[in-house]
């Protein structure tokens, strides 16, 4: 069992949360959507919060000689748990640079996967220090499955954009929206592929 008061897990575990945190804001925001500004402003402030965990998690690299697990997993995780909530950000941000003021069935259910998908890899994460390795590795297959279920969504989310929608302008916003969404899904897989070369690493 790696010291689960190391600082790197507990910090992993505060990212997870706030990814989790972010996700959720985010799936709240576009079904319910009223000032898109103030939505897309909140959103970048946890965005920020999350820069400052990848900046812990470098600072510390730098002056520790022996850490809990490989220090190219360490690097891998933190960008991949980045990637995430920038692209959770980056799709928030669309909806008030392309005056996106209503979300369609499509983007909910996107919203949704990715609400499942950072809850799986919070769990994951959270058994990290323990290394409960077997029961991370349910979670990563989890958000494996969940990516192929954003997939499947964005093929008939495209589908029916082209055969219901004939403005132009629109049909491009709501397509660079929806490819966006699913690019944020396959950064969760990402963080899955990551915990598992972790777990393979230290099984």
């Amino acid at each position: 069992m790696f010291k689960k008061k190391d600082v790197f897990f507990t910090t992993f575990e505060e990212m997870a949360d706030s990814l989790v945190e972010a996700a959720d804001f985010f799936k709240n925001g576009i079904s319910n959507l009223g000032d898109v500004s103030t939505f897309t402003k909140q959103m970048k402030e946890m965005e920020s919060r999350c820069d400052k965990y990848v900046h812990t998690i470098l600072k510390e690299l730098n002056k520790t000689f022996i850490t809990p697990i490989e220090r190219e997993d360490i690097l891998e995780l933190v960008k991949s748990l980045d990637d995430v909530v920038d692209g959770i950000e980056a799709c928030a941000s669309r909806f008030e640079m392309y005056h996106v003021h209503e979300a369609d069935e499509h983007m909910i259910a996107f919203a949704d996967v990715l609400v499942r998908s950072v809850h799986q890899l919070k769990q994951a994460i959270h058994l990290l220090p323990q290394r409960k390795l077997l029961a991370m590795r349910e979670h990563c297959i989890a958000v494996n499955e969940l990516e192929n279920e954003a997939d499947d969504r964005l093929r008939l989310a495209i589908n029916t954009l082209f055969s219901d929608v004939k403005e132009p302008i629109e049909l491009i916003k709501r397509k660079e929206i929806y490819e966006r969404l699913e690019q944020t899904t396959d950064s969760c897989e990402d963080v899955a592929n990551t915990l598992e070369s972790i777990i393979m690493r230290n099984s």
